[in-house]
C-alpha cells in the first residue's frame, strides 16, 4: 500500500493527515495512506524510510525544511536557489527535494492583492509596494523568492538587526506605513500557541495593509485578527 507522510516536531498542529484521508475518500484513491511522523530529530529521518518500505514522499515542516537536504539524492531547481526542501519524492531509490511553497504563495499572494490583474508585476510596482517578512526561516526564503521575482522590496524581520534585517524593536509608524504587505513567515499563533503573535505595532496598520500569514490552524490567528481590527486585508 503506498504511503505518504509528513516530518516535523512537533505536529500536533497538521491538518495533513485528516486533508489527505478525506481528498483519497473524495476522490476515490483506493489502498493509500498518509501519517504524521513527529522526528523529535533528523537523525531518525534514514530509520523512517527503513522502518515504512511502502514509504514514497513526504511533506516538510519546522524544522526540517533546511536540515533535511544533506539527506537527499537529489535536488530541484528552485531548492538549488532556496536551499528549502517541503517536499521529497522517491524515484527508484533516490530521495528528490522540492519546493512547493514558491508555487503555492505566489498564486496566493497574486489573487490575494488584486483578484483581477492579469499583469500582477506591473500592478505591484505600480503601487510601491513594500514588504516585510516576519522571520529568517525556510518559509522565509521561499516568501522572498516570490518576492524577488514579483519585483517587491522587502525587509526581513527577526530579533536580531542587520543590513537585511530588522528587529522587531526597530518596527515604528514610519516603517509600518511604508510597507504596506506584511507577511508572517513564523510559527507563532500556530495551534495550541493561539494567543501568541509577531511583536509588531499593530495599532499602526490601516486599510491599505495586506496582512498574509503562512499559519491555517486556526484559520484565523491572532495576527490577522488584530490586523483586521485595524481595518487591514487579511489572508491565511
Amino acid at each position: 500500500m503506498p504511503l505518504l507522510g509528513l516530518i516535523g516536531f512537533p505536529l500536533s498542529h497538521s491538518f495533513s493527515p485528516n486533508y489527505f484521508k478525506n481528498k483519497f475518500e473524495k476522490e476515490d484513491i483506493k489502498d493509500w495512506s498518509y501519517q504524521a511522523f513527529p522526528l523529535e530529530s533528523i537523525d531518525l529521518f534514514p530509520k523512517l524510510w527503513k522502518d515504512h518500505p511502502d514509504l514514497i514522499g513526504l511533506n516538510v515542516t519546522i524544522p526540517y525544511k533546511e536540515k533535511v537536504i544533506p539527506y537527499l539524492d537529489d535536488l530541484d531547481e528552485s531548492v538549488k536557489e532556496l536551499q528549502v526542501v517541503n517536499t521529497i519524492k522517491k524515484q527508484g531509490n533516490k530521495l528528490i527535494g522540492y519546493n512547493t511553497d514558491t508555487i503555492g504563495f505566489e498564486i496566493s499572494l497574486c489573487n490575494f492583492i488584486n483578484n483581477n490583474n492579469n499583469n500582477i508585476k506591473n500592478f505591484l510596482y505600480n503601487l510601491n509596494i513594500k514588504a516585510l517578512i516576519l522571520g529568517t526561516g525556510g518559509a522565509a526564503k521561499a516568501v522572498a523568492f516570490v518576492l524577488d521575482k514579483l519585483s517587491i522590496k522587502y525587509k526581513f524581520v527577526s530579533r536580531k538587526s542587520g543590513t537585511i534585517h530588522l528587529n522587531y524593536k526597530d518596527l515604528d509608524k514610519t516603517i509600518i506605513h511604508n510597507h504596506q504587505l506584511i507577511i508572517n513567515t513564523t510559527p507563532l499563533g500556530t495551534y495550541p500557541k493561539i494567543n501568541t503573535c509577531p511583536d509588531i505595532p499593530y495599532l499602526y496598520l490601516s486599510s491599505k495593509h495586506f496582512l498574509f500569514d503562512l499559519t491555517y490552524n486556526p484559520a484565523i490567528s491572532l495576527f490577522l485578527k488584530l490586523g483586521n481590527q485595524q481595518g487591514a486585508s487579511t489572508l491565511n
